[in-house]
């Protein structure tokens, strides 16, 4: 997991501003699945927003914090009930700014 600038998480949010969500966490939270789903999104779009459940912000933080430490991601942002998360794939179909 690489620690991303200002920079890069300011670009990173415009391109995911017109995504819509890949991946809904369930009422059972962070399951195997999910974390599976997740980390076959990210190898395939690199760049994904994140459905979260219905929970204080504290809780969608720690939750969206822990599923990027599970996938080897970078946070980027939570909006809501939506969290973005970026991983490079090995094609690497994103460039980020320096």
């Amino acid at each position: 997991m690489t620690a991303l600038t200002l920079k890069q998480k300011k670009f990173l949010k415009g391109l995911a501003h017109d995504k819509k969500p890949v991946v809904t966490v369930g009422q059972k939270g962070l399951t195997a699945t999910v974390q599976e789903e997740v980390d076959r999104a990210l190898s395939h779009h690199e760049l994904i927003k994140v459905k979260l459940p219905a929970s204080d912000r504290k809780e969608r933080t720690a939750m969206l914090e822990t599923l990027c430490g599970q996938t080897n991601a970078s946070f980027v942002t939570l909006i809501g009930r939506a969290g973005v998360i970026y991983r490079a794939s090995e094609d690497k179909k994103i460039s980020l700014p320096a």
